[in-house]
């Protein structure tokens, strides 16, 4: 049917929810099948509701309220359902055409009611389904014209109070929650379509502040709520473009929502709106919109809108008047204006900026790394290479690490004066390590070791201390001039592994077996190696892995 197989069924969910789902063909009931889909409920943490489509356009495909499946992803429950679907092939067929003619025996036996029974049968079932009399009177008040009583309903739909415990609508409630919210949705687009844009367009704007207040009592760990907003949005929307509303209100609305605590639940955008509010309502935005910026030129709302406004206009003086309004003190906000200023082909200004940022950071250790290098490159591509290796002095000097070390050197070696640099920085870094101790000794130890001056890197080790990575590195680059000193670090090393277990603490100490047995080549003592690795093997032996590891790799003593 639809030709789903396991083989399909596999490569939708893949391999490890295919291989749990096998475990709830079980829990697999209700079966439901039509043309084309098959419904059923599968129980699992709770009981989810998950549909088969057999016949889509690219093949099976499938939905399912469980968490999991709520993400898009074809999960365990719908596998099971898949192999179920399969399992009962051969009777799905009559199952359909049974579901068909139930389907045509109510159709017919609803057609032969009289208008009497019919209201009486609708009212026995709105009596005892609570979602179906609210839906009925919300089409009903719509049907009459009844705005008041619409807006009642609305309200109701998206009240937690019947799905709150302790004014909190818990997980397993939220969903619930989630579709009977939807209904309102419903609603409002039921009014655009019956010629009452400008009513939607009112009740749409109402419900987007009414859910805003709940949202944060609801968990909507599911994102439902966010997807309810969405839609109240597209339904405002559509509304607007029926109703055609006042330009400047739209205007004042678009910017008051954009500012207010609903702006993210429904994540709408004014620009959006561009077509409908025309050169009047755009013009009355950017009013509103600056308005509010001059009251609260701190507020990330308002500075966030005027740059979107800014930006849409190419506007660029405006953007950079945003900006400029609250500058970071690391010099962040200097740097974004500069690139606008570039992108704008006004370098001479994006210059002025870069080097303002520098100026006003009090401390260069904060500033934003990505302003030092900006500037560093505009400095290059000029050819002032000399202020290029001052801009990279004074930052290595305020913040003295491997990296900022490593872009003196750099901008050094384009200007031709790395040897003066070099001196200058490493007695920065001596004194540090004599007045401060372990990090700023490590510091000077990496720095040695970049440069590949490994007699100095070794000797600062000595003197002012290295970290276990370091002594590594230092054994390693040393090991063919200074096997012995060399040997010393990695049996240091060693010790502390053979007392630990695991496949990576094994593969570690072989790694430097490895590098013990190469010093004592050099040194020309491999009987020394021999005894020792010997010994190692006798204590080491209930650690099978680490035996076998040392047997893969030649290390099996006298």
């Amino acid at each position: 049917m639809g030709g789903i197989t396991e083989a399909k069924l596999r490569a939708l969910a893949g391999e490890i929810s295919f291989e749990r789902g096998l475990g709830y063909v079980d829990a697999v009931s209700g079966v439901d099948v039509g043309d084309g889909w098959i419904r059923a409920s599968v129980r699992g943490s709770e009981r989810y509701e998950s549909e088969l489509v057999l016949d889509g356009p690219k093949g099976p495909a499938g939905t399912c309220d469980c968490p999991y499946g709520q993400e898009g992803n074809f999960c365990k429950h719908l596998v099971a359902l898949g192999l179920t679907v399969i399992a009962q092939e051969a009777d799905l067929p009559r199952r359909r055409e049974s579901a068909r003619d139930r389907a045509r025996g109510v159709d017919a036996w609803l057609s032969g009611l009289s208008r009497e029974d019919l209201l009486a049968l609708v009212r026995e079932e709105i009596a005892g389904d609570r979602q179906l009399r609210r839906r009925l009177e919300l089409r009903a008040a719509s049907a009459r014209g009844d705005l008041a009583g619409i807006r009642s309903h609305i309200r109701e739909l998206l009240d937690i109070g019947p799905f709150a415990r302790y004014g909190y609508v818990e997980y397993a409630d939220a969903r619930a929650y989630a579709e009977q919210a939807g209904q309102a949705v419903s609603a409002i687009r039921s009014l655009t379509a019956s010629g009452r844009a400008a009513d939607a367009m009112a009740l749409a704007r109402e419900a987007i502040g009414f859910l805003a207040e709940v949202v944060e009592s609801v968990d909507d760990s599911d994102g439902c709520l966010g997807e309810i907003g969405t839609d109240l949005a597209d339904a405002h929307h559509d509304a607007c473009r029926e109703a055609g509303p006042d330009p400047e209100e739209l205007a004042h609305w678009l910017v008051t929502h954009e500012l207010g605590d609903s702006a993210d639940l429904t994540d709408i955008d004014p620009l959006d709106y561009e077509d409908l509010l025309g050169e009047q309502g755009l013009i009355a935005l950017r009013r509103y919109a600056t308005e509010a910026w001059t009251a609260n030129r701190t507020g990330w709302a308002e500075k966030h809108l005027m740059q979107r406004l800014a930006k849409s206009g190419r506007d660029v003086d405006t953007l950079i008047a945003v900006h400029a309004a609250d500058l970071a003190p690391n010099g962040h906000t200097h740097l974004l204006i500069t690139r606008e200023l570039e992108a704008a082909g006004r370098p001479a200004e994006a210059l002025e900026w870069a080097e303002r940022g520098i100026r006003e950071t009090e401390d260069l250790a904060t500033v934003d790394t990505a302003l030092v290098d900006h500037l560093t490159d505009r400095y290059t591509q000029t050819g002032r290479l000399a202020d290029a290796v001052t801009l990279r002095r004074d930052h290595f000097t305020a913040r003295r690490t491997l990296l900022t070390y490593q872009q003196l050197r750099a901008a050094a070696r384009a200007a031709a004066c790395w040897t003066v640099e070099r001196e200058k920085a490493l007695d920065f870094l001596h004194a540090d390590a004599k007045r401060e101790g372990d990090h700023a000794g490590r510091v000077l130890v990496d720095a040695l070791l970049d440069d590949k001056d490994t007699d100095a890197a070794w000797q600062a080790a000595r003197e002012h201390g290295a970290h276990d990575g370091q002594w590594l590195t230092l054994a390693d680059h040393s090991r063919p001039t200074r096997p012995a000193d060399a040997l010393a670090v990695y049996h240091r090393l060693a010790t502390p592994l053979t007392r630990q277990t695991g496949n990576h603490a094994y593969e570690q100490l072989v790694s430097l077996l490895l590098s013990i047995r190469d010093c004592h080549r050099r040194l020309g003592t491999p009987d020394d190696f021999a005894a020792y690795v010997t010994d190692l093997r006798t204590t080491q032996k209930r650690k099978r892995n680490l035996i076998r590891l040392m047997d893969d790799h030649g290390l099996s003593g006298s």
